[in-house]
């Protein structure tokens, strides 16, 4: 097992797993670099791969019902789990009384306590006072850094000189940053160095190299640190193509993400990850979706830049309908489609390899 930087890791998500309050864990189980992840905790979900349930592949990651089935499974597998980690991510990004007890529970077995939701961890006194107890570390991954530490817009994203891609989405907890992924292996794949900036808590989680976690900042900040990112991802990595993670969508009514990273990141190109079979925003029935094609016109009206492809969440969708259904967006919008996680992203790969900026000795000829 190739070992991680963090330790290994067991995941809680009780009750959200099958949910879209479980992408921190979705995100996890699919991949990261910090953590070794031995298993997921959700009871609703107990005995299943984490793997097969979320994507219909196996993973090789158990989901436990509970803590101390996942500890002892580990004790039997010769393994140690040094890090519970929360992978939850609720609207509004509180803790519940279960998932507290959760976290109370996992100090109490020694291990590191890391969580992305807004109720920090470390302004808790009870939770603060058993870490120090049992001589374990918290961290709350949203927690805001010193503004002393933040940075304004300043201009300098105009010395970027590679392809900027944004993905965004028609809504939250859509696939967005998944997508990213895909879109920095399918560009690696064909020879092309990319890097992905993240935007949020679950892109830290799984090691991105580079990027700022937007739900921890003041607003004054949120476009100089967004340029800041993206910048210094350009002067250390170079890379030929940078994928930027959205948040939100435009029209969300509790999360309008997107405006900054348009402004700020300053896209060479769109990428727009779609829930086909959504009606209405996710967590806020009654507020419709507004149209791909609305949505798309909002994005190309306010950036002044092309959204080159649309990729679909298949939830809710017949996994043999999603060709019929990506064929007719295609129809309806004339942009390329594809569902990258069933198909892999070779249309939206071959969408941006134009965009590539020429090679110096081919745009000085």
């Amino acid at each position: 097992m190739t070992p991680r930087p963090d330790g290994s890791a067991l995941v809680y998500c009780e009750g959200a797993f099958r949910t879209t309050n479980g992408k921190t864990a979705h995100g996890l189980v699919r991949r990261t670099s910090r953590y070794v992840v031995l298993g997921v905790i959700d009871s609703t979900c107990a005995g299943g791969d984490a793997g097969e349930i979320l994507d219909g592949r196996p993973a090789g990651i158990p989901i436990f019902a509970d803590l101390e089935n996942a500890l002892e499974n580990c004790h039997f597998q010769g393994r140690q789990a040094t890090h519970f980690v929360v992978g939850l991510a609720p609207d509004g990004g509180r803790f519940s009384a279960t998932s507290r007890a959760g976290v109370i529970e996992a100090i109490g077995r020694g291990l590191h306590v890391d969580s992305g939701l807004h109720d920090l961890l470390c302004e808790d006194a009870e939770i603060v006072g058993l870490a120090a107890d049992h001589g374990v570390r918290l961290r709350d991954i949203r927690a805001m850094p010193p503004r002393t530490a933040l940075h304004f817009f300043s201009g300098k994203i105009e010395e970027v000189r590679c392809l900027k891609v944004a993905v965004l989405g028609t809504d939250s907890a859509v696939g967005k940053r998944t997508t990213a992924w895909l879109l920095v292996d399918g560009l690696e794949q064909r020879g092309i160095r990319a890097e992905l900036v993240g935007t949020g808590q679950t892109a830290w989680l799984q090691g991105a190299r580079y990027g700022v976690i937007l739900d921890s900042l003041v607003n004054d900040f949120v476009a100089g640190e967004i340029e800041h990112a993206v910048h210094r991802c350009y002067v250390e990595a170079r890379p030929e193509a940078i994928i930027i993670e959205g948040q939100g969508s435009l029209m969300n009514p509790a999360y309008p993400g997107g405006f900054e990273i348009l402004a700020a990141g300053r896209p060479d190109v769109v990428v727009l990850q779609h829930a086909v079979a959504r009606k209405e925003y996710d967590g806020f029935p009654g507020y419709p979706i507004h149209s791909l094609r609305r949505q798309i016109d909002a994005i190309q009206l306010i950036s002044d830049r092309p959204v080159v492809a649309v990729t679909v969440n298949h939830e809710g969708i017949a996994w043999e309908a999603v060709p019929a259904v990506c064929a007719e967006i295609e129809r309806s919008v004339k942009l390329p489609a594809c569902d990258v996680l069933r198909d892999g992203p070779g249309p939206v790969i071959d969408a941006l390899i134009p965009h590539l900026p020429l090679p110096a000795t081919e745009a000085d000829d």
